[in-house]
């Protein structure tokens, strides 16, 4: 294998299986093994910044992250540089919020750099994005009630992603990436993660032929399809497996190949 300088790693589906909250402690292992070598670790997640340092606890400070899909970047340190942040002009971004919302079976999440905007009488969605997802969350009455910059807006439908997933690619395909996020999880931003791990690259003068990238879902095409080193998990579907051929079982034993 060629010499590697970056690991960049899906959360959910790929660290994390059926329904598990921590990370297990092979992969902090295995993370601090690379580090020792020079290489660096990225999450790579539709999650914020404060939900991926709890998560990655015995190293927050020791890893970069990219955020919400690519569209926030941080280095490390605590808390660590805004690297990069891709904004979703103000206009666009009020009009897909109203689109979402007048769904009556679909929650609403706009995120900010580092806080999760919720519009929701709902107290169990509150519950799970502050509990089960551990993100820094703020309830307000309507999207125009939000000052900060706006860098990914998700639709939660309770039916399923899949029921509305064509409706908004059709309307949005144009000008967001737009993808499913989970089974229930409708994404959309500005950025992708091949726009993040790029700007990482970037920032940290590394090739993207020296980055392995690991996935599992049909949001981890766009960093999968250009690094050098792309890794799809055994239990993804078998159109991402004919796409990509190196496979991976457990990340921790992809790790401990480097």
């Amino acid at each position: 294998m060629s010499e590697i300088k970056l690991v960049a790693c899906d959360i959910d589906g790929t660290l994390l299986h059926h329904g598990a909250k921590e990370i297990a402690p092979a992969v902090f292992e295995q993370i601090e093994r690379i580090r020792n070598k020079g290489i660096i670790f990225c999450p790579a997640s539709g999650r914020q910044y404060d939900s991926l340092r709890q998560l990655f606890a015995p190293v927050a400070n020791e890893v970069s992250y990219m955020c919400e899909n690519g569209a926030v970047i941080f280095g490390a340190g605590n808390p660590g540089p805004v690297l990069a942040k891709t904004v979703i002009g103000h206009e666009k971004a009020m009009q897909l919020c109203h689109q979402i919302l007048s769904h009556v079976d679909c929650e609403i999440l706009i995120s900010g750099e580092n806080t999760s905007y919720l519009i929701t009488e709902n107290a169990q969605y509150i519950r799970h994005i502050k509990e089960d997802v551990g993100n820094n969350v703020c309830v307000v009455e309507c999207p125009e009630a939000i000052s900060e910059d706006i860098v990914k807006i998700s639709a939660f439908c309770a039916a399923g992603g899949d029921k509305y997933l064509s409706e908004f690619v059709h309307d949005w395909s144009d000008y967001l990436s737009v993808a499913l996020g989970g089974v229930q999880w409708i994404d959309m931003t500005l950025a992708n993660k091949g726009t993040g791990i790029k700007t990482i690259c970037e920032k940290l003068g590394i090739s993207l032929d020296e980055v392995m990238a690991i996935g599992d879902n049909y949001n981890d095409i766009p960093i999968l399809s250009i690094v050098g080193h792309p890794y799809i998990m055994e239990n993804a579907a078998q159109p991402l497996k004919d796409q990509f051929l190196n496979q991976c079982r457990r990340v921790e034993d992809t790790l401990a190949m480097l």
